[in-house]
């Protein structure tokens, strides 16, 4: 069969196994994948695939689709019906088996494939009639077993004894191979190579890898002499068809030709290497008998053997007479090392080709310490490439492509890779002289397509800029990851949400926080580089709102039937405008109340909260809209009311998960609580007295409507300038509440306004915390928002006015401690281990309590118990000292740190939060001299033990009246090491002494 008519075939079979078509840019990556060469459609005449295409109509009907591709589809043919079936076994079969570069000893991958490939199509012909002459079944039957075989000597590409086979079959395949197939296998050329040993013996020899059709010995069948010529027809032409081939056998110009060839490679061929360039080069097969003795070809190149394997030598042009003669010995060597190093190159080229010869780690996701990352691309919201930022992340990656620039760029022996494939892993000359890790999609005549695999795009590149990936520069992971946006995977696939995410990410480094450590991590992404932090997954979210229920308020418009339904420490509002989104939103709320009636709400709870997540929340018998805004505790966080304003602190026991079905409805109305304040009132200088804000609150309580003027937008701040007015005083703007408040006592001194503006004496003080939240009820009342909370801190009297004191342990026993505060070994404070769990237990009901309660004016007293504020946290302290700043300094009762606090942090410590004993303990390092420790060794000492757990062995006590005062001296020691347990006094004297400044 002629060329023409086997690339035709296997061009037919290649189709056949794509029912729906095949792209024409995809058409060549397939036909290579299954034969391990192109369409040679220059060589068969024509410029262009697509022309070659247009002219066997027989085999291939081309059509556009709708995106303008140009698609191909196989014309039927019953011929092809087994091809099709060996294309899709092949496939398949590729999947499975790791390819090794030389599966035939001698004889490159590529020209062993496309050999049996062809072989395999032109015996198909004539297949049925060996197998039933043949085969111990029906030809499917032989066919299969017949790939089963080839696939195993692809991976068993060094040969198997016959003996054997029947075991290695067995186990790869789980099926028993017939002794009678065995026997047939030498009647199987374009299967496999059966080597004897002895002739007597059937089962004493070897199987190998088809490698070649034998010399016909006599006796030979007329059908196997037909195939051989099959083969011979290919050779090359120049060779004489001597039986036994010697130096003066080969013509001179085939020898000219393999002259030529390794004059291109200055720095040596391999000699495996050499068959594959010649039939490349001249189109005609190389003999291989001649690998088997190089000495064939010694008087036209020097052959150097680098190890005992006849074919693991390197070629070498014969120098020409006046060009070696001028070297002296020294440069001779250096040449031939030089030449040697670069062939040594090229058969690692070759041998590490594929990707299952290169092992890089996996990606590790940062554990500690802040994350970031840069986003590179999306897919949708559950596919968003990124690279993490970091030392061991991008740093180390800038350091390796450094690397890679210099060794590619400066080493003279690199060279383009001689052979590529699908899936390998290399080095890609990139734009200027950057080098960079890629791993090959696809080969299309000398283009390769490649994915680079640490910064997360593919690209067309020249073959010739394509080299093999040395060893030291597969260490890094791949930079390039995949990561999930929380709170869009619902609406992962949206356009609209895509797009958003799109142009708010890419190309864009951002703080992360990992919600879920897998494959592909969960992550809420912020943006760090303004003043306020922003929520990317939260901002995202809002391109899904229903534009046509986005409410617009217009300058100068009056609106009546408003509700006010939150007021801010700031003098701020929140209202609510009667509207098209607000009759939506309480239709959808309705159907929720309706779906739980039936629905156990306790599927619902919410088992991963995260800033910026949208949850409902029962609020006065009615569900609402929340969104998470600051996590305190694993079971107290902060909420906003989407749709009043209000901030409030619940559990997140309390919080349920928007039911799939009515997701989509309730994210997309848009919140329905304006924020406005009051205009024409003097510049906002800070957070208002409480006596201004309560003046303000009983204001807006005295009606549940209002109407409302707007005088300006400020858009940069979400702000609305409003007048208010009562519906009896509408639209009279001298009786707005604007003009009441402007004329009332009150705020004629703007010291009794703003707290910024007073100054705070050492006096009995009032306070007002960060808001004064008010919920707008049904009924149309406006009540405080005090979600179960049964009444307000200040409102009882505290009876009780110490706590117990904690239990102290006597001289000689251990106690499990927590050193919370550590300054230097003469001053640390301790807690007892087994009651963190109720000092934690403690601190989130303080939390929850003194968060969603309404601050009342304190009267401040030194020596004297109190909750204060500091940080997100809630904590017992003493007031210790009085500043003139509006600051006090107190102390933490359970944690020993001093701290300062603004006067308006502090509330009363209610009896329900004295009953745990204050668990700070103040301590000693016993085991040391007490002396004046220096600065060195206080840092060395505070990073050596704070802030972690250790056994503690009392030495003495110092008991006190008052908690605080009461104090032990105690050894420490660190149990955590496996084998040894270290005493900290016996660090710290070995250790620190050379820091102390005295005896």
């Amino acid at each position: 069969m002629q060329e023409p008519e086997l690339v035709a075939k296997a061009l037919r079979a290649v189709l056949h196994a794509f029912k729906n078509g095949i792209r024409l840019s995809e058409l060549q990556s397939e036909y290579r994948s299954l034969t391990n060469e192109l369409i040679p459609f220059k060589h068969l005449g024509y410029d262009t695939l697509e022309s070659y295409l247009e002219s066997i109509p027989g085999v291939v009907r081309m059509e556009e689709n709708k995106m303008g591709e140009v698609i191909c589809h196989a014309v039927s043919c019953s011929e092809t019906v087994r091809v099709a079936q060996l294309v899709a076994r092949q496939r398949s079969s590729k999947k499975k088996t790791v390819r090794q570069v030389n599966c035939l000893e001698g004889l490159p991958l590529t020209v062993f494939t496309s050999k049996l490939w062809f072989f395999l199509i032109d015996s198909l012909s004539t297949s049925t009639t060996e197998t039933h002459t043949v085969s111990p079944g029906s030809s499917a039957d032989v066919h299969e077993i017949q790939s089963r075989i080839k696939e195993l000597l692809n991976k068993y590409s060094s040969g198997v004894r016959l003996s054997k086979m029947p075991q290695v079959y067995q186990e790869m395949f789980w099926e028993d191979l017939s002794t009678e197939v065995l026997y047939q296998l030498e009647n199987w050329p374009h299967v496999c190579t059966v080597e004897k040993i002895h002739r007597g013996d059937p089962m004493d020899g070897f199987i190998y890898p088809a490698k070649k059709i034998p010399p016909v010995p006599k006796g030979d069948t007329e059908q196997e002499k037909a195939s051989q010529n099959v083969t011979s027809s290919k050779a090359d032409p120049l060779l004489k068809p001597n039986m036994e081939t010697t130096p003066a056998s080969l013509s001179s110009d085939f020898k000219a030709k393999v002259v030529s060839l390794l004059l291109k490679y200055s720095n040596g061929l391999w000699a495996h290497a050499l068959p594959k360039v010649y039939q490349d080069t001249y189109q005609v097969k190389f003999p291989e008998d001649i690998l088997n003795n190089l000495e064939l070809l010694s008087d036209v190149c020097v052959v150097d053997y680098v190890s005992g394997v006849p074919r693991r030598a390197i070629l070498y042009a014969k120098p020409q007479r006046g060009i070696d003669e001028n070297l002296n010995v020294t440069e001779k060597v250096k040449r031939h090392d030089s030449m040697k190093a670069t062939a040594e190159q090229q058969y690692e080229d070759s041998k590490d080709q594929y990707l299952e010869n290169i092992t890089v780690p996996a990606l590790v996701i940062p554990s500690e310490g802040s994350v970031s990352i840069m986003v590179l691309e999306l897919k949708n919201t559950n596919e968003v490439l990124i690279r993490y930022v970091g030392k061991d992340y991008s740093s180390a990656q800038e350091q390796m492509e450094d690397e890679m620039k210099a060794y590619y760029n400066q080493n003279s022996t690199v060279s383009p890779a001689q052979s590529l494939s699908v899936g390998q892993l290399v080095a890609v000359h990139a734009e200027e002289e950057a080098w960079l890790r890629a791993r090959i999609i696809s080969l299309e005549d000398n283009r390769v397509k490649v994915y680079y695999v640490d910064h997360g795009f593919t690209e067309f590149v020249e073959s010739n800029s394509v080299c093999r990936l040395q060893k030291q520069f597969r260490s890094l992971p791949f930079q390039a990851a995949k990561c999930k946006l929380a709170g869009l995977e619902a609406f992962c696939d949206d356009p609209v949400l895509v797009k958003a995410v799109e142009s708010q990410t890419c190309f864009k480094i951002f703080a992360v926080e990992i919600l879920e450590k897998s494959d592909t991590p969960l992550l809420v992404l912020y943006d760090t580089s303004g003043e306020d932090d922003i929520n990317i997954n939260a901002t995202c979210l809002k391109a899904l709102y229903d534009k046509s229920l986005e409410l617009h308020l217009q300058v100068d418009a009056l609106y009546t039937n408003v509700r006010v339904t939150s007021v801010s420490s700031d003098g701020s509002l929140y209202c609510q405008v009667p509207s098209k989104g607000l009759s939506r939103l309480s239709e959808i709320l309705q159907k929720l109340e309706d779906y739980f009636l039936y629905k156990q709400t306790n599927e619902f709870n919410v088992l991963l909260p995260f800033c910026g997540k949208i949850c409902l929340f029962p609020s006065k018998g009615k569900w609402a809209r929340v969104e998470i805004k600051i996590i305190h505790t694993r079971r107290a966080l902060d909420v906003q009311f989407m749709d009043s304003g209000t901030v409030a602190t619940v559990k997140v026991s309390e919080l349920k998960e928007i039911p799939p079905q009515f997701l989509r409805e309730v994210i997309a109305i848009p919140p329905q609580a304006l924020k406005c304040c009051l205009a024409d009132l003097p510049p906002n200088t800070g957070m208002w007295t409480p006596d201004a804000v309560l003046w303000l609150r009983d204001a807006v309580i005295i009606c549940p409507e209002f109407s409302m003027k707007v005088i300006k937008q400020d858009a940069s701040k979400g702000i609305a300038h409003i007048y208010l007015f009562a519906p009896e005083n509408f639209p009279d703007m001298d009786r707005s509440i604007n003009r009441q408040i402007k004329n009332a006592d009150l705020w004629k001194h703007q010291k009794d306004v703003f707290l910024s503006v007073a100054p705070s004496g050492t006096s009995t003080t009032k306070a007002i915390g960060d808001a004064v939240s008010t919920l707008q009820l049904p009924g149309g009342k406006l009540e405080k928002s005090f979600p179960d909370s049964s009444r307000e801190p200040g409102s009882a009297v505290p009876t009780i006015d110490m706590p117990p004191p904690l239990p102290l342990p006597k001289p000689g026993d251990l106690m499990d401690i927590y050193v919370s505060v550590a300054c230097h070994p003469g001053h640390f404070v301790v807690q007892p281990w087994n009651e963190l769990n109720n000092l934690y237990a403690l601190m989130e009901e303080m939390i929850l309590y003194y968060s969603r309660a309404e601050e009342k004016p304190v009267n401040i007293e030194k020596n004297k118990l109190y909750a204060a504020k500091i940080g997100d946290e809630w904590y017992r302290v003493i007031i210790k000292g009085i500043l003139r700043n509006g600051f006090l300094s107190v102390y933490e009762l359970d944690y020993g740190k001093h701290e300062f606090v603004s006067i308006r942090k502090v509330q009363p410590l209610l009896d329900t939060f004295r009953r745990l004993p204050f668990q700070a303990i103040t301590a000693q390092l016993a085991g040391v001299k007490n002396q004046q420790w220096s600065e060195e060794a206080s840092i060395v000492f505070r990073n050596l033990v704070e802030k972690k757990p250790f056994v503690a062995q009392i030495q003495a006590v110092s008991d006190s009246t008052n908690s605080w005062d009461r104090k032990i001296v105690t050894f420490l020691v660190d149990t955590s090491l496996p084998h040894i347990d270290r005493w900290i006094h016996d660090f710290v004297s070995q250790s620190l002494v050379e820091f102390s400044k005295g005896d």
